[in-house]
């Protein structure tokens, strides 16, 4: 097995940016795509051996010859085909370490279930822990890039105000993707200055006065700064 080779399939929002912090930190990166308009972004972003296959093909990927990479990275836009992906390179390939991309709970389950060796939440996603992931410092650069690049993705405090509708509400009543954003995490005044990020499982009370840091599109970020200050949402602030 050649050591820094790694065999990434999907070079969507995710995949883009983690293709180009592992070319930065010294990886040799194959790009694999299931559509001629990624495989065509690759081309002019310099990846330029970028194949398009049908990934739902057994044979197409035998001929990827997956053994010889150090790691296989699953980060298809569609989150059924990359289920489907991890469990049919785990059932040809059972050596074969995969590291797969996940953006809710039950996807991160299925993909475990499939046969990931790791799954990166993008719930539980922290520059550290993408860190001690990958046991490289390309997680921190390419984290710090993917929410900082102009016009793209940022973080954002907001100080929940008296009578906004988030008081008094669980972080799990609150689904954030219908404003556009992630919920990263919080500090909460009653349990003092320490900042918790928002993890499977953890489940806090809001309430006016707490901090909470969102991660999305700078439009979406500003929209939101109006929106905490409203009283009432109606449905919008819950889950169905």
């Amino acid at each position: 097995m050649v050591a820094y080779r790694i065999l990434l399939f999907g070079y969507g929002n995710h995949g883009k940016f983690i293709a180009k912090g592992l070319i930065e930190d010294g990886f040799e990166v194959q790009v694999v795509v299931d559509n001629q308009q990624h495989c065509q972004e690759a081309v002019e972003d310099g990846f330029n051996d970028s194949l398009e296959i049908d990934i739902t093909k057994d044979e197409a990927l035998k001929a990827l010859h997956p053994e010889n990479y150090a790691k296989l990275v699953c980060v298809m836009e569609n989150e059924h085909l990359n289920v489907f992906l991890t469990l049919s390179l785990r059932s040809l390939f059972k050596e074969c370490y995969i590291l797969s991309i996940s953006d809710s709970i039950h996807t991160t389950k299925k993909l475990q279930m499939a046969g990931a060796d790791k799954v990166i939440d993008m719930y539980e996603v922290s520059a550290h822990k993408i860190h001690n992931i990958l046991n490289r410092p390309v997680a921190t650069r390419l984290l710090e890039e993917f929410v900082t690049r102009k016009n793209g993705i940022g973080f954002r405090e907001y100080v929940i105000p008296e009578n906004s509708f988030l008081h008094g509400l669980m972080t799990d009543d609150i689904d954030f993707s219908r404003f556009g954003l992630l919920l990263v995490g919080m500090i909460d005044e009653e349990l003092g200055e320490h900042f918790t990020f928002i993890t499977a499982g953890i489940n806090h009370k809001l309430d006016s006065g707490d901090t909470i840091v969102c991660i999305g599109e700078k439009k979406y970020l500003d929209d939101f700064g109006d929106t905490v200050q409203k009283r009432k949402i109606g449905n919008l602030g819950r889950k169905k």
